[in-house]
């Protein structure tokens, strides 16, 4: 049985709160980056001189750049050290702030938003480094703050970045992307303790899994997103699916026969694991399909009989206090995960994501309704995602925390694009005709609703099927939480 402490001892009590505070802020900030430019969509084929289809490669390249390099970081913060890469992770994210600040062309603001994607590995970073610093009786709520902050970011994103793109110029937003990421590695520098470095075997990192894996998802999410437009039975669409299944099997096969793997298959094909990591998918799809379709709604004009005619930055406002929830609803996450273990707070939030949604369908007709919809839903999706990483980390050994967390990561990631394709189907397919123009359908809402709501509770039923926790079966543990969360799921 491993008797190895948590390093926490290393890190003083009181400076708990601060280290919590810092790592979700990054953790905020990263995410934030995903829909920094949601509300200058519609104006970013006349500011960067380009067609509408080349716009949404600015979104579009930093979902792709987080997907691949988010696993890859956490890896590297195994090896290295998880402080370390956190710094690291800032630094695509400052150069590329500055680089779509000075941008004008289409191409060097892609190749800026690349950049400012890398950093999301900071999410999972912040969460398993939380096992380092953290005293184990604050751990279960420090994770789930945190581990919250990727839907915080995501949520809060929106009406900040519309009231600074309706009240300042947009390359505002760039430059304050800029200050920010330079106010973190300040304060990661100077409250972050020293983290250890993995030893032995385990330090040799694999680039040709990292390669493989980051072609796989290319592959996979480029379709996925892009499909579309592109046509979802075109040979573009079905090609790039058929090569990310041949690089996927030819990526297993290398990572099973590697003595030191980017990802350990055995460890993630274990059961607690595997299971947590397929709801995962499920409760990423259930969050983004919420934060597509309500905004649509709120924007909706009047006219149509079922939209509310609010503005971007006021649709932005009544989808703020969902953001805010989170934050809330975190702490009591870590206190329900100490009581009854993540396994039961998981299935608990992707319950009340649920009930979000079966609210919001009943609650279509005024903005505080939808308001309200969007807080139950994200209280839900808050209580979910503070859960996920105490499962991983009760899990898996101490030296593949980061790797293992910034898998989980990229689960979810995956959900959100899937519930982004899925939900864009229903929009674009479920229209009607009004004065000339085709726009979606008051079903073809109702119609989404009821997938997210669908898909949560999927999510539970996968959820329900996680198995309990077996207290010190895994060398280099935390034996404290794995033996608290053991006893609490028993």
């Amino acid at each position: 049985m491993a008797t190895t402490a948590p390093s926490t001892t290393a890190s003083p009590p009181a400076r708990a709160g601060a280290i919590v505070a810092t790592l979700a802020f990054a953790g905020t900030v990263a995410a934030i980056m995903q829909t920094l430019v949601t509300p200058l969509i519609g104006d970013l084929p006349t500011m960067l001189h380009t067609t509408s289809a080349n716009a949404t490669w600015v979104i579009t390249g930093t979902l792709l750049a987080a997907a691949v390099c988010t696993p890859i970081s956490g890896r590297l913060g195994d090896m290295f050290g998880k402080r370390r890469m956190l710094l690291i992770c800032l630094i695509p994210l400052l150069i590329g702030s500055i680089v779509c600040a000075l941008s004008s062309s289409v191409l060097v603001m892609i190749i800026g938003r690349g950049l400012q994607g890398m950093g999301m590995g900071m999410v999972p970073l912040g969460v398993s480094l939380l096992r380092d610093v953290v005293p184990a009786e604050k751990l279960s709520g420090a994770i789930a703050l945190v581990s919250a902050s990727m839907g915080i970011g995501g949520a809060l994103g929106l009406p900040i970045s519309a009231a600074v793109a309706q009240y300042a110029n947009w390359r505002v937003l760039f430059w304050g992307s800029a200050v920010l990421a330079l106010i973190i590695g300040a304060l990661v520098t100077t409250l972050i303790p020293h983290t250890p470095a993995d030893e032995g075997d385990h330090q040799r990192f694999d680039l040709l899994g990292g390669l493989a894996l980051g072609a796989a998802l290319v592959c996979l999410l480029l379709p996925i997103t892009k499909g579309s437009e592109w046509g979802w039975t075109s040979a573009t669409t079905l090609g790039l699916f058929a090569a990310a299944v041949v690089l996927l099997l030819g990526w297993g096969v290398w990572e099973l026969r590697n003595s030191a793997p980017l990802v350990d298959l055995r460890t993630t094909a274990r059961p607690r694991v595997l299971t947590t990591n397929i709801a995962s998918i499920f409760v990423g799809v259930g969050m983004y399909s919420s934060l597509l379709i309500m905004p649509q709604l709120l924007q909706f004009p009047t006219a149509t009989g079922y939209g509310l005619g609010q503005s971007l930055l006021a649709s932005g406002l009544w989808m703020a206090p969902g953001g805010l929830m989170m934050m809330l609803v975190s702490p009591l996450g870590g206190k329900l995960t100490n009581a009854r273990g993540p396994k039961f707070t998981l299935v608990c939030g992707v319950l009340v994501q649920a009930a979000g949604y079966a609210l919001s369908l009943g609650l279509m007709s005024h903005a505080w309704s939808i308001m309200v919809a969007i807080m139950v839903i994200n209280s839900g999706t808050g209580l979910a995602y503070g859960a996920m990483p105490a499962l991983i980390m009760s899990s898996v050994p101490l030296h593949e925390t980061a790797a293992a967390n910034s898998f989980n990561t990229l689960m979810r990631s995956l959900g959100t694009s899937i519930g982004s394709a899925v939900v864009g189907v229903v929009l674009a397919q479920m229209t009607v005709n009004l004065g000339g123009t085709v726009v979606t359908s008051e079903n073809g809402f109702r119609t989404g609703l009821a997938v997210g709501g669908g898909v949560a509770l999927l999510a539970a039923a996968i959820a329900a099927l996680i198995p309990a926790a077996r207290a010190a079966r895994i060398p280099g543990q935390v034996p404290a939480q794995e033996v608290a969360t053991a006893s609490a799921e028993a």
